[in-house]
């Protein structure tokens, strides 16, 4: 019970910060906060991934660039140009370290408001985190696993951010069902997305890249993450930014 106590927290704490501050703060601005709260996210986001953290630097402008280039080949991930979820996965990986190092040159409208931590970042990014972490990871399943089985998931724990994205850049742009005409192949994954946290809700967000709110199109299209996102809103935690979006469903 222990372990898959654990692995629920890893999965959805991990998700929920990568949607809320990755995705919907660094890279589109969906809704503003104090440095303070900005501080605060990229400290909750280095808990939940732990040994996958995630740069807010490096995906903010690498995700702003799948949006300009979807499914094109300068798109960082796509599965029109991969073989495999792994191969997309690998190239993803060596894109978001070469914009993190600051070793490939994007141009400046990607780089906009993109938040920056640098020491925190080199600190949360450096091996001795992920291994600690990893260790950390470890040593819980040794006291608390209490059958073979479970130390399959382990390897999970160490990737679950990469796993995250391998859903959505790849079962999400393959599988599902779509609301707009798109330039690109985003779908929405699932019916009720009470498994990525909205991010499923792909094809919606590609039409409405600005919105905070990725579903609402259909009855069974909630967010999670909106929801949270509107109570920490009605708190002064955060503002939402207000948005113009298209909620009429294409005829496809």
């Amino acid at each position: 019970m222990e372990i898959l106590i654990f692995m629920i927290v890893l999965w959805y704490g991990g998700l929920f910060f990568q949607t809320l501050f990755l995705h919907r703060y660094s890279a589109h601005q969906a809704f503003t906060t104090s440095r303070f709260g900005e501080k605060l996210l990229f400290f909750f986001t280095w808990v939940f991934q732990g040994s996958n953290y995630l740069s807010a630097y490096g995906y903010g402008i690498m995700h702003r660039l799948h949006h300009a280039y979807a499914d094109t080949e300068k798109d960082p991930h796509s599965p029109k140009y991969d073989e495999s979820v792994f191969a997309m996965m690998w190239r993803t990986k060596t894109i978001y370290t070469a914009i993190n190092k600051k070793l490939l040159k994007v141009d400046k409208k990607f780089t906009i408001n993109v938040p920056e931590w640098k020491w925190f970042d080199k600190f949360a990014s450096s091996w001795v985190s992920r291994l600690s972490w990893g260790l950390a990871y470890t040593l819980f399943f040794y006291f608390f696993a209490t059958e073979w089985w479970q130390w399959l998931f382990l390897p999970m724990a160490y990737l679950m951010a990469p796993i995250h994205g391998a859903i959505i850049n790849w079962f999400a742009h393959i599988y599902g069902y779509v609301n707009f005409k798109v330039s690109d192949t985003s779908k929405n994954l699932l019916p009720f997305d009470f498994l990525m946290l909205g991010e499923g809700y792909h094809n919606n967000h590609h039409k409405n890249g600005s919105s905070p709110n990725f579903g609402g199109v259909r009855w069974h299209e909630i967010d999670p993450t909106y929801i949270a996102m509107w109570v920490m809103d009605k708190l002064g935690l955060i503002r939402l930014k207000k948005v113009t979006v298209s909620a009429k469903r294409d005829r496809i």
